[in-house]
Formats: structure tokens, sequence, C-alpha cells
């Protein structure tokens, strides 16, 4: 036995001890944050023991009805929102949820209200469970200011008011993504001992990268600045090698990749969905937050990502998110073809 090795890894920082570790940095808080993170990462730890027996369970087939977006729900879906939304009201931390598989916002019972509002997709890219591609669960925290006096207002907030966002990616390992506004921080779940155990301390995403990921089979029904965009990436104009295209379809696997590797991952608007097919809320801000909490940007086609206000919870927006300079030179695209236009 390596009494040397075993020895290292009795000094494990788990998310848990991560998060008192950022507690204790603040001396008025009591704690309410660290026990609503705790109940999403139980939501995930049941997430991910779900998704790995889903074909055995035979959870993987639909449930039968369709969701708010029109998909088809798949049980697994289904299940996900279900353990999502009673793990955050039994944390008696949470005032509103937001999830995507809900129609309607879910107000919390009174008596069971906490400061905070969640807002989720419990399981992105669950189409892909049968073919193992990896999913994930999106999340991002706000601030509720009067807990007893709520409205869909307290909801509708820009990116940039909110206190923590994240993912957990269910594939190869279960790796959960987190940030509370001070950087982020990436775990992995240790199936040995059940805990979520810090393995890619304070992400930085490279300030330039080599990776472009965009659907092209919606090459023709995009605008001039995209079009011009992914031209120079396969054809750069200035003597240096053509970018990669990486695109896997999940959300979560995708700004995964690009936030670890760098690079422009991308959902424009185009003349089919006019308004892009993400949903801003509880896909483009969380990860426009965490993209920016590594260094990089995220960026609408109009305006940065976590300064758009939400009009409604299920409201669509397009996304340009990544390298900094990769995003700053889609911008510039985007302001050259503004001005040629005018």
């Amino acid at each position: 036995m390596d009494h040397a090795a075993e020895a290292h890894r009795t000094d494990l920082m788990t998310i848990t001890r991560h998060v008192l570790n950022e507690q204790s940095k603040h001396p008025e808080a009591r704690g309410a944050f660290t026990i609503l993170l705790n109940h999403i990462v139980l939501g995930c730890k049941f997430v991910c023991s779900a998704v790995s027996k889903a074909g055995l369970a035979k959870l993987i087939g639909l449930a039968g009805e369709t969701n708010v977006q029109g998909e088809e729900q798949k049980k697994m879906d289904v299940l996900s929102n279900e353990v999502f939304v009673k793990a955050l009201i039994s944390s008696g931390q949470t005032s509103i949820l937001i999830s995507e598989e809900d129609e309607e916002a879910t107000f919390v019972d009174p008596s069971k209200r906490g400061r905070y509002i969640v807002v989720f997709d419990p399981l992105d890219g669950s189409s892909n469970i049968d073919c193992g591609v990896s999913i994930g669960t999106i999340f991002g925290i706000y601030m509720v200011e009067h807990k007893d006096d709520l409205s869909l207002e307290d909801v509708l907030q820009p990116g940039e008011k909110m206190v923590a966002a994240g993912y957990c990616m269910y594939g190869s390992s279960c790796t959960l993504v987190l940030s509370t506004g001070n950087g982020v921080n990436g775990f992995t779940l240790d199936p040995s001992l059940g805990e979520f155990i810090l393995t890619h301390p304070n992400i930085k995403i490279p300030k330039k990268g080599k990776i472009y990921s965009i659907n092209e089979g919606n090459a023709k029904n995009w605008d001039k600045a995209t079009a011009k965009y992914v031209e120079n990436c396969k054809f750069p104009k200035d003597g240096s090698s053509p970018k990669s295209l990486r695109y896997i379809g999940s959300m979560v696997a995708d700004v995964h990749r690009t936030l670890l590797y760098g690079g422009i991952f991308m959902y424009p608007a185009d003349k089919k969905s006019p308004n892009g097919k993400l949903r801003l809320l509880y896909e483009v801000i969380p990860m426009s937050y965490l993209m920016e909490q590594a260094g990089g940007q995220a960026f609408t086609g109009k305006q940065r990502a976590l300064e758009l206000v939400p009009n409604n919870i299920h409201e669509r927006s397009p996304v340009f998110l990544g390298s900094y300079d990769d995003v700053e030179e889609i911008k510039k695209i985007y302001a050259a073809v503004e001005e040629e236009s005018t």
C-alpha cells in the first residue's frame, strides 16, 4: 500500500469544504447559501446516478407529455425536474424556482421560503442520452429583496445581478463547475466517496483559442456577421492556421470544452430562429456568467449577454461566448456589418 499517496488523498478539498471556506470570508453570512448549494449538489448526485443507469432502468423512453418548449419530454427530463424542484424547496432557502420543464414559475410556500431564486435547466441535451453523449444540469442563483412580497418581476433580472451559477456535466465523469462570483472552480465526483472533489481550481479560459463551435447545418440561415466570422475561422486572412470545428450539440459539453481549451461557442440568431434558440434565463445567462468569471466574454450579437434583461421566463437569445479575443473579433465584425448597413 502506498501510504504517501493515501495520506495525500485524505486532504481533499470537497465542494462542501470549499463553499464553507468561501462563507468564512463573509462574517455576516448565516449559512443559507451553503445549505442551498448543498441541496443543488445532492440533486446533481441523484441525477448523475439516474443517468448512468438510464438504459437499465428503462428511463430513456418518452414520458408522453410535451414540455413548454414544444419538445417531447423524456422520462429523465421529468425525473430530473422533480428531483431538483423537491431538493430546492426542501432546502428552505428558495422563494421562486424557474425550470425549463415548467411553463409557470414555482412560488415556494411562504412557510418554506428563503431569500434565493433558482433558475435551471434540469437536464440539458437529454435527447443525447441514447447515444452516450455528455449531458448536464445548468443553474443560476439570484437573490430576492423581500421574500414576503414576490412577483415574477423579481426573476426578470439581468445576469450581472446573479450571485452564483454553475453546471453539472454527466459524462465519462461527473463534473460540477461553479462560480459564486469569485472565479470558477471545477469539482469531479469521486464515486468511492460520494463527494465532489476540487480537481480544476481557479479555471481561466485561454485568451484566444483554436476551436470554434457552431451548428454548421444552419449556415444557409445565418446573418452576414456570423457567416463572415466562420469564414475567417476556416480561411484566415492573416496567414494564421484555421480554427478546428468541434460541435457536440449538447450545450453543457460544448461550453465545458470551450472553458477548458479556449475558443468560441456560438448559437446565433438566424432566419429560422430570429431570437436565437437557447433560453436566456437558465442557459445563456448562467453560462455567460461563468465565462466572464473565467476571464472570457459573452455577447448576444447586440450587447453584453449579462446586461440583457429578460422579458419573460422562457425568452430565447442568441449567444457568442468563449475566449476574450475570439469574442472581441466577432463583436468587431457585428459593429462593421452594422456600420455598412447604416
